[in-house]
């Protein structure tokens, strides 16, 4: 057990100066389109943090942990929520931090489930202090998955709006971060009622929120 945790802190030290090659994440969806029409790896490009625009990483944050730079991985107030409405699949996705999100994509598997929940907030404290709140919020830009089989925010900005992410407006950025919650569905450009209401949010409110 220490020996693999030993390697594990290894891992995530490595991944706080160099880019994660593969994550398990990719391999799962690469494993489900062979037997699916869901396809497999599409794109996946990196872009460093220093070339993406404020209201980039504001947005994101926003939408989905507007909370980040007040903890060190997981939100307690937010697990105590869950842990009060056991049984809600939205107040189980409610607490789920960024830095437990890219735990989740780099390490672990998707879908709803409260074991894996469970090693996401055993893990993300520790992930959190390696990596430091500027790497953890780079690698989830980088790594999350944002469409049908389009990992980061380059390929996402590139695939729904045919720029950069370092040319995307404020309101192209809100419109991805608004569809978030499930990017394999929902579009940034046909948005349903649900992502729009979203997207009104962040925009109203990224302004105010902090990154690092």
């Amino acid at each position: 057990m220490l020996i693999t945790f030993g390697v594990w802190v290894l891992i995530l030290a490595v991944s706080r100066i160099v880019a994660p090659p593969l994550t398990t994440l990719v391999v799962i969806r690469q494993v489900q389109s062979l037997w699916s029409d869901y396809p497999g790896l599409q794109s996946w490009k990196w872009i460093p943090m220093r070339s993406l625009p404020m209201h980039v990483m504001q947005s994101v944050v926003t939408a989905e942990d507007a909370r980040f730079m007040q903890h060190w991985g997981v939100d307690l107030l937010a697990v105590s929520d869950v842990l009060d409405s056991a049984g809600s699949k939205r107040r189980l996705r409610g607490a789920s931090t960024i830095t437990m999100q890219t735990v989740k994509n780099i390490f672990l598997w998707p879908g709803r489930s409260y074991l894996r929940k469970c090693f996401e907030w055993v893990m993300a404290p520790v992930a959190g202090l390696v990596w430091g709140k500027r790497r953890t919020l780079e690698l989830y830009l980088n790594v999350i998955e944002w469409g049908p089989g389009i990992y980061g925010i380059e390929s996402a900005a590139r695939f729904h709006f045919r720029k950069s992410a370092a040319h995307l407006s404020p309101h192209e950025a809100a419109s991805l971060a608004a569809i978030l919650p499930n990017p394999r569905k929902l579009s940034p450009v046909r948005m349903v009622h649900s992502t729009r209401t979203r997207y009104q949010r962040i925009i109203r409110e990224y302004a105010q929120t902090r990154v690092p």
